[in-house]
């Protein structure tokens, strides 16, 4: 058996539970898919995303909705050796990628900001979508796992003082038409992880000059933190992962002095004595 197809074998069977069974289970569950999509998938380089390319590679031989995917990368400064890696991997995993360029890592450079990460995400997220819209797409993915949803909602309960997560999807607000989708959700980072040495693979983690010049951002590390104590408290108890996860499903608007909607302010006291 070639390397290759003992690489996508294994997203199929040897981590069917832990990865694939997770992969469509998101897709079907929050109707990441539709027919006829024509869906981005982007690529940073790091594991999570190329995982992602592969999957989408399956489910389009395996699954039974018709759609298009096409692969893409963008080149937000990255310096020849990392760029090279990206492609290494891309052709040793058989994805046909498309590679952009950008000047994000420059522009948030001379910016100063005290969040370089934040500023690149944001920064990131807008030439993605006007790739998209170049390509045709309907859709981008991006390659967030189960970590990083529930670090995030831990993230706004203790830093931010409201309760919220990173959704499955959501309509893009300013390129109309477009959706956001994440089909790698309920996958955790563990998994990925074991899935990358299993197969003797090597990825970009993160290949920012501010990060290489040790630059401290503060979103990144209040998101270190959060990582942390989740690590801590699941020594406690293992099923604390789960718990933060699903309470973002089970939200009791009975139990709660106030939320909001669409700008909305609502009150506990609203129904009080009705």
């Amino acid at each position: 058996m070639d390397k290759l197809t003992e690489i996508e074998r294994s997203i199929i069977k040897t981590y069917r539970k832990e990865i694939w069974c997770k992969f469509t289970k998101a897709i079907r569950d929050y109707k990441l898919i539709n027919e006829n999509d024509k869906i981005m998938v982007c690529i940073s380089g790091g594991k999570d995303s190329f995982l992602m390319a592969k999957c989408f590679q399956e489910i389009k031989k395996h699954g039974k909705i018709h759609f298009e995917a096409c692969y893409v990368v963008m080149n937000p400064g990255y310096t020849k050796k990392h760029l090279e890696e990206i492609k290494e991997n891309a052709k040793t995993l058989n994805i046909p990628i498309e590679i952009f360029n950008s000047d994000i890592f420059a522009s948030v450079e001379v910016m100063n900001h005290k969040s370089p990460c934040y500023m690149c995400a944001r920064m990131r997220r807008g030439h993605l979508y006007n790739k998209a819209q170049e390509l045709g797409c309907n859709k981008i993915a991006l390659g967030h796992h189960f970590d990083d949803v529930i670090e995030t909602t831990l993230l706004s309960m203790l830093y931010g003082a409201e309760i919220k997560t990173m959704l499955p999807k959501l309509h893009s607000e300013n390129f109309k038409g477009l959706e956001l989708i994440r089909p790698m959700y309920l996958i955790k980072e563990k998994d990925i992880i074991n899935w990358s040495k299993y197969n003797h693979l090597t990825f970009l983690n993160c290949a920012c000059k501010m990060t290489e010049e040790k630059v401290i951002d503060e979103e990144k590390s209040k998101r270190k933190e959060i990582k942390k104590l989740i690590n801590n408290l699941r020594k406690i108890n293992p099923y604390i992962d789960y718990n933060i996860f699903k309470s973002m499903e089970n939200i009791n608007l009975t139990q709660i002095l106030g939320y909001k909607k669409e700008g909305k302010i609502y009150s506990f006291l609203d129904d009080y004595d009705k």
